[in-house]
């Protein structure tokens, strides 16, 4: 019989295998993060842009995690079909669903682009970029550069779960280091020197955009377990929807986000104008500035803790595949574990050091009003970080046991239902504040229903002669 690629993902020791799939994923997805960090750390400390540049850099964040849920859809669900077609010794599936993943992603970003660049000003008022015309003035410019780089972001963004599927960690996260350096570098020297504004922070990151997509393109024709071959690239529509149903999760855990994004921007908006200092027009937009700030900082935090769970996907993937559940049961409260260590961490900076990273964003350039808001806004809107770390490594982790359903309503629960229903509630009540309150509550009501689930996969992977219950889809890949 043919030895199977990856068998060593059920031998290896776990441990060995989380700190060799999880930290080259944290560091992929964490400097992914960053691309969006930079561009805002050099917008506000340039004088000339500051809390405007700030305020627009924050309209435009949720149109690019729209690009990115796409993104994560196809490269997740890939990922996990490679990992558990491997497991099974169906390499066929392997070569033709990532060849379907990549002519996905080329089509959906074309299309999303002409989307963007069509109906910009809608999509930026939606966000509230209209707050006052010097954000809005910033947030077109630097929209318009961001759009037109879509396709290679998204291409990157999707073949690196692929990437780390063929057993090439290393390489998902060189490529996207690569990239984020670019953007580092080019920033400071298109935004100060040159004056660019938000036209340069915007085509520095999609420079490094381009340098991501760049190495992933060469990594396909070096492939080592999977090998693309001309009948790769015909679509198949029953292997899509296969795929494509292991990634809706991750989809859906992004767009829930930006529903989310869009009800606590405009909820920001809406009562920072009833506020007696953020309804002076000099300061309106600073609720959304600072919000953005804080939204970005919980973004490093929570790269993480996706990179934990999704560096687990090829591992749980393939052990499922290959009928260990045990090995599965462990890897996950290995996971758990850690996930609480970081929310702590995380909690431990904002809590203790708002001011040091309010300062970071230029905010000696700024009124007291900005600071002010800044540190109540970390102190209050990230304090439940340990229960939102733990929630969204166990989405993630359920996903990788082939358990989209469960999944995918807890996902949707957290950003549509608590993650809407309350920025529009408490404020009510608050008044901006509440806007604020609405995101620890949410994640500690969410905390609520993650229990009964984490309890509930135990006892199916701890079951003698059960079976872990999958979806049809996913259940298929793993029968002889």
């Amino acid at each position: 019989m043919e030895h199977k690629s990856n068998a060593f993902l059920e031998t290896e020791k776990l441990s060995t295998l989380m700190r060799k799939y999880a930290l080259p994923c944290i560091i992929s997805l964490v400097v992914a993060a960053l691309y969006n960090i930079v561009d805002q750390i050099f917008i506000a400390n340039a004088a000339y842009l500051g809390s405007y540049g700030n305020a627009a850099n924050t309209v435009v964040f949720p149109l690019t995690v729209v690009a990115l849920a796409i993104a994560v859809m196809i490269g997740d669900g890939a990922c996990a079909f490679v990992s558990i077609s491997l497991g099974a010794d169906r390499k066929e599936d392997a070569h033709r669903s990532i060849g379907n993943a990549i002519v996905l992603c080329l089509g959906s970003s074309l299309i999303l682009t002409a989307v963007y660049l069509l109906a910009m000003e809608p999509i930026l008022s939606f966000f509230g970029g209209k707050v006052n015309a010097e954000t809005y003035a910033c947030a077109k410019e630097y929209f318009f550069w961001i759009a037109l780089g879509m396709p290679f972001y998204m291409f990157g963004q999707a073949m690196n779960p692929i990437i780390r599927s063929d057993g090439s960690p290393r390489f998902a996260m060189v490529s996207t280091v690569a990239g984020a350096i670019t953007n580092i570098i080019l920033d400071p020297i298109f935004i100060f020197p040159l004056k660019m504004g938000m036209m340069g922070a915007a085509v520095a990151t999609v420079a490094g955009q381009i340098l991501t997509a760049t190495l992933a393109v060469w990594y396909l024709f070096h492939m080592k377990a999977v090998k693309l071959q001309k009948s790769s690239f015909a679509l198949k529509g029953k292997l899509i929807r296969r795929f494509l149903l292991l990634g809706v999760t991750s989809f859906l855990s992004q767009i829930s986000l930006v529903v989310s994004m869009a009800a606590v921007q405009n909820m920001v908006t809406r009562y920072g104008a009833l506020d007696p200092i953020f309804r002076q027009a000099e300061y309106a937009q600073i609720p959304l500035a600072v919000l953005g700030i804080v939204m970005k900082f919980f973004q490093i935090a929570i790269s993480i803790s996706v990179g934990l769970a999704a560096g687990c996907i090829p591992v749980v993937g393939y052990n499922i595949g290959a009928g260990r559940r045990d090995r599965a049961k462990d890897l996950f409260t290995m996971m758990l574990g850690w996930e609480a260590a970081v929310g702590f961490i995380a909690l431990l900076i904002v809590e203790l050091l708002p001011r040091q990273l309010i300062g970071i964003f230029g905010a000696d350039n700024e009124s007291a009003y900005y600071t002010a808001f800044a540190i109540r806004c970390f102190r209050i809107y990230l304090c439940m970080m340990v229960l939102a770390m733990v929630n969204k490594g166990t989405f993630i982790y359920l996903q990788a046991l082939g358990k989209a359903g469960p999944s995918m309503i807890l996902s949707l629960v957290r950003e549509i239902i608590f993650g809407v229903f309350l920025p529009i509630l408490l404020p009510r009540f608050f008044g901006l504040d509440g806007v604020l309150y609405s995101f620890p509550t949410a994640d500690m009501l969410t905390f609520i229903l993650t229990v009964s689930v984490i309890l509930k996969v135990y006892r199916e992977l701890s079951a003698e002669n059960g079976i872990i219950k999958m979806k049809p889809e996913a259940r298929a890949l793993s029968a002889p």
